[in-house]
């Protein structure tokens, strides 16, 4: 939390909550559903954005309907020989829209990716052109998902723990 940034309260929480829940929610439902008025909630959400509590707005797209219905995450470890390694290959995987997530990690490697692809010959192909390709890389372990039991963005936001 920035020195700026208000503590929250319950109101802040919920309207937190209701909008990782439906981000179109109508300013005038989430007024109704915390008890104040839309001018008020408004504020607050303006507040929570500026405060960057709030991140931004998007829709969530169905990868099997857009080409996208392989889900595979990737293990990278990479040659720590090069003084710049790290860097260059945060930097590289920016540029590839298959590269979902990206995520430094502890453990027996350095990263781990998460790319759509439209099957596997998809991914058999981005592996050879932009995989192995990427600055650095030494090592790559392929986990191609099965069946995606959960999927969520939403964090659990239990009062006791935010409002201290």
């Amino acid at each position: 939390m920035n020195t700026d940034d208000h503590p929250l309260d319950r109101i802040d929480v919920e309207i937190l909550d209701l909008l990782q829940r439906d981000g179109r929610m109508a300013n005038t439902r989430i007024a109704e559903a915390v008890s104040l008025s839309p001018t008020a909630v408004l504020a607050r959400v303006q507040r929570l954005t500026r405060e960057r509590y709030i991140l931004g707005y998007e829709a969530r797209l169905n990868p099997r309907k857009l080409h996208a219905g392989l889900l595979v995450f990737v293990q990278v470890l990479l040659d720590r020989s090069g003084l710049n390694v790290f860097d260059e290959f945060k930097a590289a995987v920016h540029v590839h829209p298959e590269i979902m997530e990206c995520h430094m990690v502890a453990g027996g490697f350095d990263y781990l990716l998460k790319t759509r692809h439209d099957d596997m010959d998809g991914y058999r192909e981005f592996a050879g052109r932009v995989l192995w390709e990427l600055p650095g890389v030494r090592e790559t372990r392929t986990f191609a998902v099965m069946e995606e039991v959960k999927e969520s963005m939403r964090l659990d936001l239990q009062p006791g723990k935010l409002l201290r």
